[in-house]
This record gives structure tokens, sequence and C-alpha cells, in this order.
């Protein structure tokens, strides 16, 4: 298989300073232009949804390489190279609106992939129904999205609600192991005030209810997410057994930062966003010591596919094209994946229509290095499940469910500080 490291670095720098400077990234009626398929994204290459916007361009540009290296797609017996047309979304979501329209009534793009972010996936997804433009979205996971009757947008990732959910369900089984109650359990919540968040939320105190845990502080946060000293003042003074963050890159940067600061010893932690706000790296492996943090994917879980092989060899050719992740984020491997769908839909599809392609996307059922991709009539992916690693020793194992375990949890967590 033939790789070129720095043509696809350079292809991706390229394609950033295209958008950052606001200029279109194809020509006007791009739906198919000779042999080559042009996809639209607005991403959030600036602006607070930054780190993970990068992330998941870096995911949608690895893929799409491969894929054109490896022949490209074949429809009508013409094998074809994608390309894809990228703006800066600034993470707003009227910008992101915006955008959308711009990329399909100027520049003729037919085929979408989503931003990053549900609350940008929310101002999206209207433009895209109402112009019956397929979207296959990898960073919008809040499940408010798949309750609109939006028939043209589908989702490879896990919906949010399960994010922190097996956290839950680990704090009941260690209390059981302990020979307590998982009625004893006490929780504290601090979540970022935003779609995203508030849905992880939503499920954590769903599942919390089902075993009769008492929450103790249930603190929403401004989404300009700089300060958490109040509520883990709280956490110090009110001593729950779980503590359960959110509030993406920003959120997890500031709670790793006030977490190692303020010394905070709670016995069990729980928070989104770990790796892309590379919280070992920037705070120390010994403070972060034993946090778990949700993942829609892992380098050790047995998925594989025929483009690039397992989820290890995906984890090792991702870290060899961009050499300042020491971690690769889930992000970064969802919107791969997207990009493996859309060509799994063109190819069943062997067409351009777009109603052909919505058809065949709906119908996938594509086993990825990422996972089982099958959509329910919602759009939502119901075959992959999420996991929980764990910071051990400054690395990432999946510690639950058991079935997926690479570790055994460490219970309660002992940080270095």
């Amino acid at each position: 298989m033939r790789f070129q490291k720095m043509d696809l670095r350079a292809a991706t720098i390229a394609a950033a300073l295209t958008a950052s400077l606001g200029l279109a990234a194809a020509p006007a009626d791009a739906k198919v232009e000779g042999d080559t398929i042009t996809l639209g994204a607005a991403m959030s290459l600036t602006g607070k949804y930054s780190t993970n916007g990068i992330d998941t361009q870096n995911g949608y540009q690895l893929a799409l390489d491969m894929i054109n290296n490896a022949g490209g797609v074949t429809v009508g017996g013409k094998s074809y190279k994608m390309k894809i047309a990228y703006y800066d979304d600034e993470s707003t979501p009227a910008r992101g609106a915006q955008l959308a329209e711009r990329l399909i009534n100027q520049d003729g793009v037919k085929f979408m992939l989503g931003p990053y972010s549900s609350g940008l996936t929310k101002a999206i997804a209207p433009v895209t129904e109402k112009y019956k433009i397929p979207m296959i979205e990898a960073e919008g996971a809040s499940r408010s999205l798949f309750t609109q009757g939006y028939r043209y947008m589908f989702a490879v990732l896990s919906t949010s609600e399960l994010y922190l959910a097996s956290a839950v369900a680990l704090a009941a089984e260690l209390a059981e192991k302990a020979g307590k109650k998982p009625s004893d359990v006490k929780v504290a919540l601090a979540f970022e005030n935003d779609p995203f968040s508030l849905d992880v939320r939503a499920g954590v105190v769903e599942d919390a209810a089902k075993f009769d845990m008492k929450i103790v502080i249930d603190d929403k946060l401004p989404r300009d997410l700089a300060d958490m000293t109040s509520t883990l003042t709280k956490v110090r003074a009110l001593k729950p057994d779980l503590l359960v963050i959110s509030g993406h890159a920003k959120g997890a940067v500031t709670a790793g930062r006030q977490i190692s600061e303020l010394k905070l010893d709670v016995p069990m932690i729980a928070m989104t966003h770990c790796e892309s706000a590379k919280i070992t790296e920037n705070f120390g492996a010994g403070p972060m010591e034993g946090i778990l943090c949700p993942t829609q994917w892992s380098e050790t879980l047995s998925y594989k596919d025929d483009l690039f092989g397992t989820a290890a060899e995906y984890d090792a050719l991702f870290k060899k094209t961009y050499p300042s992740y020491k971690t690769v984020p889930y992000q970064a491997a969802q919107a791969s994946a997207a990009v493996q769908v859309w060509k799994d839909a063109f190819e069943r599809a062997n067409s351009f229509d777009t109603e052909a392609l919505r058809d065949a996307i709906a119908d996938t059922d594509l086993a990825t290095f990422y996972g089982q991709i099958k959509f329910s009539p919602a759009g939502n992916n119901i075959a992959k499940p999420m996991v929980l690693r764990q910071i051990q020793d400054g690395e990432y194992n999946v510690v639950a469910p058991t079935k997926w375990a690479s570790s055994k949890v460490r219970h309660p967590r002992q940080p270095k500080y």
C-alpha cells in the first residue's frame, strides 16, 4: 500500500489554510467533476471547538487519502477520487448554517460530512434536510438530534446519553464488591450548559436513578468553561464517591488543571474529552491517575477492516501521519469512519443520485476499524458500544464494560500530587 506521510500532512495544512481564509475549496457545481467527487464540510478550525475540529479534519483527511491511494471509489465501472471542500465555521452555529448553504447553493456540493459538536450539527442539519442532501456526521452525539425526524442525517457514533452511563454502572458494581449498596453512592455532577453535555448529564441522572444513588451536587457551568473552583470546593466539602464532568476539550483542560491545583481526592472521577484535552501531557500522569474517560473507540478493541486493518494499525498510522499526537482522540477515528461510510454508500448505490445514496446510507451495515456501523431509522448508529478507559500510569486502558476490558479498574483512584 502506497502511503506518503508528508503528502497527507501537506494536504491537510493546505486545506486548513484555505478554510481559514474563507475561500471555497471546490469550484462551482462541484457535485462530481471529471473523476473527482467533492464532499463538503464546515469545520471548527478556530474558536472554542478548534482542538476537536482539527482532530476531526485530520481524521477526515487521513481516510480520504487512504481511500484515494487504494484506488478511490468505483461507480458505474469508473474510478473516482474524493476531495473535501472545507470552510471554517469559527465554532459558531450561525456561521455553520451559513456555510452549509454556501457549500450546497454556491459550490454545488451534494454530499456532506458533519461539523464538530452537537451544537454545530443542530445548526447544519435543517439546511441539509431542506435541500435533501445526505450528511454523514461523526461528532454530533446529542440524542435530541435523532428525535427531529431527519431523513438525510446519519451519525457513525453512539449517542450522548451513553457516554458516562458505564461510569455509573461501574460505581454500582464497585460498591457491591466493597459490601455496600449502590444506593450508598453519592454523585457530584458538573456539566457545561450546552446541548451535548446536558444530554450526557441526562443519561447519568437516569442511570443514577436506577440505582437510587444520591446526587449531592448538580452544577450547570457556563459555556466558556474557564473556572470550576466553586464546584470543586463543594466537592471537597461534601466528599462524593463519584464526580462526573463534561465540557468538551476546554472543560477537560479546566477540570484537569484545577483538580491538580486543588489536589482533589475523590475515589472516582469520570470526565469526557480527556484525550483531546491531553490532560496527562498538560498536567502530569500523577495528578490525573485513575480518571475515567469515556470513549467511542480504542486501539485495543478487536475491530478491523480492509482499508486500515485493525484498530491498533489505525492508531499507529494516525500517529505516524500526525506525530504531535501521543493518544489518538476518538473524534479523529470516527471522522475517518464517516468517510468510509461515504465510499461504501457510493459503491453500493452505484450512483451519484442523492436519493439513491440516502437509501444506501440508511441500509449501511459496515465493519470498520472503528466498529460496526448500522443506522436506526432515526439515523444514529445502533451497532457500536461506548467503552470506558482509565488513566493508569499515564496510559489510557479500557476497564469497562468487562467484555472489552484490557485492564482491571483501579479503585479508589490514587493520584500523585
